[in-house]
């Protein structure tokens, strides 16, 4: 007879305790809730629900970095900015151009770059028709930008003086498209520059 063969020692599953799976289901549930609902909560015409449930989280949206900028491209992006330039060229012509420019930056994601650029600087400049008060505020925020911005444009085109205009493009509604109408832009003066004597590229 052969001796006979010793049961194997049975494995232990380990298993979470009722707490540990309702700790985990918890943590689990947030995280999705947090990924879900900011999309959803946006400004209208989003969700007003969402925009009431939302609130809990969102100190753990800002934590993670969950909430990536929907509100830039929808349901509301607001009106575009672009900058337009003119250069004086040293022999007397004139040079115009835009930032971003649609026709010319390439690959596409120098144009989406140069866009930001133009946004950023939007973002400090107030309109022309605001208080003077608040315009001499606001000119040490945007202007250390506005001339780097022109400087790399004299540079690059061998120019000797630039003007440059903030353009906020006229954001028409649905009924003034189906109407084929369109608004005038709102053009901001940004002012003239150029490179100080003795320093031209």
């Amino acid at each position: 007879m052969s001796p006979a063969t010793p049961n194997p020692t049975p494995t232990r599953t380990p298993t979470w305790s009722p707490a540990a799976r309702v700790l985990v289901t918890v943590l689990l549930g947030a995280y999705l809730a947090a990924v879900i609902l900011p999309p959803l909560a946006g400004p209208p015409p989003a969700s007003e629900l969402a925009n009431a449930v939302i609130q809990p989280f969102r100190p753990l949206i800002g934590l993670l970095s969950l909430g990536h900028g929907y509100r830039f491209f929808a349901p509301d992006p607001g009106p575009g900015h672009s900058i337009r330039w003119s250069m004086q060229m040293p022999d007397g012509s004139t040079r115009v151009g835009w930032i971003p420019d649609a026709a010319n930056d390439r690959p596409r994601l120098l144009y989406h770059r140069r866009f930001m650029i133009s946004e950023k600087i939007a973002t400090f400049v107030p309109f022309v028709d605001a208080p003077e008060a608040v315009r001499i505020e606001a000119k040490p925020r945007w202007q250390p930008l506005v001339k780097g911005v022109a400087g790399q444009l004299l540079a690059r085109h061998r120019g000797q003086q630039v003007a440059l205009q903030l353009v906020e493009h006229y954001l028409p509604t649905p009924e003034e498209v189906i109407q084929a109408h369109n608004g005038e832009d709102i053009i901001t003066p940004l002012g003239t520059y150029a490179f100080p004597e003795g320093l031209l590229p």
